[in-house]
């Protein structure tokens, strides 16, 4: 497994796993590294930048960073001066650029959001209304939050189930994923578990 710090949305989830992406001189993208933590070999593959400063062979020198999202869009390049970074580790005089990548990826996701089918603003207003009485509720009665998280859960598979149906049946999977901001596996199974079939059908 590759360890890499990566950012999520709630509503997006997995679908838009942004990340601080590294490029070479050449343009190309790096392979992950290993990186040995015991002398008997033993260690972990990452693809986390910060590892990315030619001090090892395995660990090519970056030329650029750039925010990237597991949908396939990326952001500017933000060269890196190795003349100023010098010795520093990478992570330390880096930061403003990762920082700003991780910015652009906030505003991807934003419109992504904005791309996403639009839900009337007085339902809009009643789910943002209904989180967060169930997290004050949660802080003097935890039980009575899990109850009504619950009896949400069960509203949204009764009345999902045939939405589910005429989305499949009307809309196609591409076009279901795209109104939803979800990549087309995740839209896959989202429609089955509502509907209430196999997801392999």
């Amino acid at each position: 497994m590759v360890k890499q710090e990566t950012w999520t949305t709630d509503e997006f989830g997995a679908s838009h796993t942004g990340s601080v992406g590294v490029l070479l001189a050449d343009g190309t993208v790096p392979k992950p590294a290993y990186i040995m933590m015991t002398e008997h070999g033993a260690g972990l593959t990452t693809a986390q930048w910060t590892v990315y400063d030619g001090h090892s062979r395995l660990a090519p020198r970056a030329h650029a960073l750039r925010a990237v999202c597991s949908c396939g869009w990326s952001g500017p390049e933000h060269p890196l001066d190795w003349g100023q970074i010098g010795e520093q580790r990478l992570g330390e005089a880096a930061a403003e650029p990762a920082d700003t990548c991780e910015q652009e990826w906030d505003q991807h996701t934003v419109e992504v959001e904005k791309s996403a089918v639009a839900l009337p603003e007085d339902l809009a207003e009643v789910l943002h209304g209904l989180g967060e009485a169930i997290e004050k509720l949660a802080q003097n009665s935890p039980l009575a939050a899990l109850r009504a998280a619950r009896l949400l859960e069960v509203t949204a598979e009764r009345t999902a189930y045939w939405p589910a149906h005429d989305a499949r049946r009307d809309l196609g999977l591409a076009a279901t994923a795209a109104a939803l901001g979800l990549d087309e596996d995740r839209a896959r199974h989202l429609l089955a578990r509502f509907g209430r079939w196999s997801p392999y059908s």
